[in-house]
C-alpha cells in the first residue's frame, strides 16, 4: 500500500515549478482563468504524483513576491519539498525567500531542480548550480539531490522521480505513524460551494482520518459539521488520512462562514486562543532588530493574523538570534505544541521570521523569573515526561486531561508518561467535589500555598485584634481566580498539615495572632466574664462600651476576638452568648422538648426566666442552627438534621 506524503514547491516567478508539475504529473495546476491569462500562480494548485510505493500530493505555489502568504498557506502540512531554480536565471529574491520558509517551517526532506536546462548553456548551468549549493548550504537542503530538468526536452525528469522517491523513503517516521493515529485535523486553504452538493473545503490532512459520515468542527469559530462526502484528487473515496490533499464536502455550514485559516477537526480536539508562547528566531537577512512589543503578520496552518510580539527575556530581539516570547493574537487562532510558524513584518510585509509554538493557549507571563524561564525551556525537552511536567505547569490551576497531553506536547502515547508524572509527585490530584478533581502541578499548589500564607498574614496584620480571619473575606481575595473549590481545597491541605486553623468561624495562621496589650488582655477578660455572668441576658455592644473608660474603641473587635476563640457565641447582630450559657440553653430545652409536643416563646421565656426581648433571638438563633424547627406557633426539636 502507498504511503500518501505532501510535496511542496518552492521557488521564484516564472522559474518553472507549473511546467515542470505538468511534465511530471500531467495536471495543469494553474486553474484560475487570469493564471491562465497572465502565466503565473497566484492560488495554490494541487496534482498527484505516484511514485510507487510512495503517493505524493503536490502544492504549487505562487512564486511572486505578491503572493507570498499565498505559498505560506500552501506549505502548511508540507512533508518534503522541491526547491525550482531556472538554470537560465539562478537564485533570486523569492528563491531565498522560500527556503527561508521551508526552514521556518521544519522541513527536512527535498530535491533541487533546475529547470529550463535546454536554456542555457552547460557552463553556465554549472555556475548557477554552485550559486545554489552555496544558498542552501547550511539549510536541509545541503546534501539533497540536484536534477538538471527540461520540460521542453523531457531532461532529467525520470531522474527527478527518483530523487523524489528516496527523499520520500527518508521523510517517513514513526513520527509520521502517530500522526495517523491521532484525532483528525486539516488546515483549510480552499473553501467552495458545488450545485447539489453543498459546502466543500480543501486542505492538506496533518494528522488523523476522516470518515463519511464523521462529525466534526470548524474552529476557531466551533461550528459542528458532518462529513457528506469525501474526495482525494478527484477521486470519490471513503476516507481520507493524514499526508493526504482532501476535498470534504460538509452538512450543517455555508461556504461563506468558513474561510481560508479555519481548521476543520475531530470535536474537543484543538483550542481556540489569542495568547500563544512560542521559541522564535529572527532571520540573519532581516533588515533591523525585532523590539519588544511590534506588531507583526503572523502565518499559522493557513492562517493570517497580526499579533504582537512580547519578548519574555530581552528587549529587542537581533538578526539571527532566538528568544522565548508570547504573541497576542488579533483573533483567535488554533495550534498545537512544535507548529512551526513564520512572521512577516507588518510594513512593508517581508519575511523577518519564525518559530515553534511551545502553548498553544497560553496565560499571559508578566515579567518572568527564572523558574518559569526554565520551565518554557522545558517545553522544548527531547523528554515527553519533562514536556508534560511543564504543559502542566504552564496550565496552572485549570485542568489539563491526559488526552490533551497530545496538543500541549505532542505526547501521544499519554498513559506511560502521565503514570510516572503521578510516581514522581511532579502532579497532584486535587479534589474539588466527591464527584470532581483535577490533576494540578505541585509547583503550581505550592505557589498557590504560598500565596494564601501571605494573603493570611497580611489580613491578621490588618486585623491585629482578631485571632481568626472570615473564611469568605480569605475567599474573596482570591476571586479573580475563579476557582474557589480549588482555594478551599487547598486551604482544608493546609489545615490538616497544621500550616492553618480553621472553625466554623474562620481561619487563621499559625503563629499568627493577636497582640493584645495588657490593658487589651485585661479588657478581654472583664468582657468575657461579663457575658458569662449575664446568663441569658447579655448586654448588648454598646453596653459592653458604657461600662469600660478605657479602650471602648477596642471592644467590638474584643467581642469579635472572643467569637473566634470559642468564648462567646454570635446569636444574631450585636448579640452574644457565652458560651457556657449557649450550652446550657440547648441541654434546658432539649429536656423540655423531649415529649415532642413543642413550645411557644411564652413557654421558652418562663423555663429561660427571661424577657421576650432575648426570648425571640434565642428561638430564632436555635432555627437557624438547625436545634429546633418552628411549626406554627412552637418551637420542636428538629430531628430530621
Amino acid at each position: 500500500m502507498a504511503t500518501d506524503l505532501i510535496l511542496g514547491t518552492a521557488g521564484h516567478i516564472d522559474h518553472g515549478k507549473t511546467s515542470l508539475i505538468r511534465a511530471l504529473t500531467g495536471v495543469d495546476t494553474d486553474r484560475l482563468p487570469d493564471e491562465k491569462k497572465r502565466g503565473i500562480t497566484i492560488d495554490l494548485g494541487f496534482a498527484e504524483l505516484d511514485l510507487g510505493d510512495y503517493r505524493l500530493g503536490i502544492v504549487d505555489v505562487p512564486g511572486h513576491e505578491r503572493f507570498v502568504r499565498n505559498m505560506l498557506a500552501g506549505a502548511t502540512g508540507t512533508d518534503l519539498a522541491l526547491l525550482v531554480v531556472a538554470a537560465d536565471d539562478s537564485v533570486k529574491p523569492q528563491t531565498r525567500e522560500h527556503l527561508e520558509i521551508l526552514r521556518l517551517l521544519g522541513i527536512q526532506h527535498g530535491v533541487i531542480a533546475l529547470t529550463k536546462s535546454d536554456l542555457a548553456e552547460s557552463e553556465w548551468i554549472d555556475l548557477v548550480e554552485e550559486e545554489v549549493r552555496a544558498l542552501v548550504g547550511d539549510t536541509f537542503l545541503s546534501s539533497a539531490p540536484l536534477v538538471r530538468t527540461s520540460t521542453t526536452t523531457g531532461q532529467g525528469l525520470d531522474q527527478l522521480q527518483e530523487a523524489l522517491a528516496e527523499a520520500a523513503h527518508q521523510s517517513v517516521g514513526a513520527e509520521r505513524s502517530n500522526m495517523t493515529e491521532g484525532p483528525f485535523r486539516m488546515a483549510v486553504d480552499r473553501t467552495f460551494t458545488v450545485s447539489g452538493h453543498g459546502t466543500v473545503v480543501t486542505g492538506s490532512v496533518s494528522s488523523g482520518t476522516a470518515h463519511i459520515g464523521d462529525e466534526l468542527v470548524i474552529e476557531p469559530d466551533a461550528i459542528p459539521v458532518r462529513v457528506r462526502g469525501l474526495q482525494n484528487h478527484d477521486r470519490t473515496v471513503e476516507r481520507v488520512h493524514r499526508g493526504q490533499r482532501a476535498a470534504i464536502n460538509l452538512a450543517g455550514v455555508h461556504h461563506r462562514d468558513i474561510v481560508r485559516g479555519h481548521e476543520l477537526a475531530s470535536p474537543g480536539y484543538l483550542t481556540p486562543s489569542k495568547l500563544l508562547t512560542v521559541r522564535m528566531k529572527l532571520l540573519g537577512p532581516a533588515p533591523r532588530p525585532l523590539k519588544h512589543r511590534s506588531r507583526v503578520r503572523l502565518h499559522v496552518g493557513t492562517a493570517e493574523v497580526l499579533a504582537s510580539v512580547m519578548l519574555l527575556d530581552q528587549q529587542s530581539l537581533g538578526p539571527g538570534n532566538e528568544s522565548n516570547a508570547q504573541l497576542f493574537l488579533s483573533e483567535p487562532c488554533v495550534t498545537s505544541w512544535a507548529q512551526p510558524f513564520v512572521i512577516r513584518s507588518e510594513s512593508p510585509v517581508e519575511t523577518i521570521g519564525g518559530g515553534q509554538i511551545l502553548d498553544p493557549s497560553a496565560h499571559i507571563l508578566r515579567k518572568p523569573d527564572l523558574e518559569v524561564q526554565q520551565r518554557i525551556d522545558e517545553l522544548t525537552s527531547n523528554s515527553p515526561t519533562t514536556r508534560a511536567a511543564a504543559a502542566y505547569y504552564f496550565t496552572g490551576i485549570h485542568d489539563l486531561h491526559p488526552k490533551h497531553l497530545a496538543l500541549k506536547a505532542g505526547i501521544h502515547d499519554v498513559q506511560p508518561v502521565f503514570d510516572e508524572l503521578v510516581q514522581r509527585g511532579e502532579i497532584m490530584e486535587i479534589e474539588l467535589t466527591p464527584t470532581r478533581s483535577i490533576w494540578v502541578h505541585r509547583l503550581v499548589v505550592e505557589q498557590l500555598r504560598q500565596r494564601i500564607e501571605a494573603t493570611l498574614k497580611k489580613l491578621h496584620e490588618e486585623n491585629p485584634l482578631r485571632s481568626k480571619i472570615e473564611r469568605s473575606k480569605l475567599l474573596n481575595r482570591f476571586k479573580y481566580l475563579d476557582n474557589e473549590p480549588l482555594v478551599a481545597t487547598i486551604l482544608d491541605n493546609m489545615s490538616r498539615d497544621g500550616f492553618v486553623a480553621m472553625t466554623k468561624i474562620g481561619v487563621s495562621l499559625t503563629g499568627c495572632g493577636p497582640k493584645l496589650s495588657s490593658n487589651e488582655r485585661k479588657l478581654l477578660q472583664y468582657l468575657i466574664e461579663k457575658f458569662k455572668q449575664a446568663g441569658f441576658e447579655p448586654p448588648s455592644v454598646k453596653e459592653c462600651q458604657q461600662s469600660t473608660t478605657k479602650l471602648q474603641h477596642a471592644v467590638p473587635d474584643l467581642i469579635a476576638l472572643a467569637v473566634a476563640d470559642g468564648e462567646l457565641v454570635e446569636v444574631a447582630r450585636e448579640f452574644y452568648l457565652h458560651s457556657d450559657a449557649d450550652k446550657k440553653l440547648r441541654e434546658t430545652l432539649r429536656h423540655e422538648l423531649s415529649d415532642g409536643r413543642g413550645l411557644t416563646i411564652s413557654q421558652m421565656r418562663e423555663i429561660l426566666n427571661t424577657s421576650r426581648k432575648y426570648t425571640v433571638p434565642l428561638a430564632e438563633y436555635l432555627d437557624r442552627t438547625g436545634f429546633t424547627r418552628r411549626e406554627g406557633d412552637l418551637r420542636v426539636l428538629d430531628t430530621v438534621k
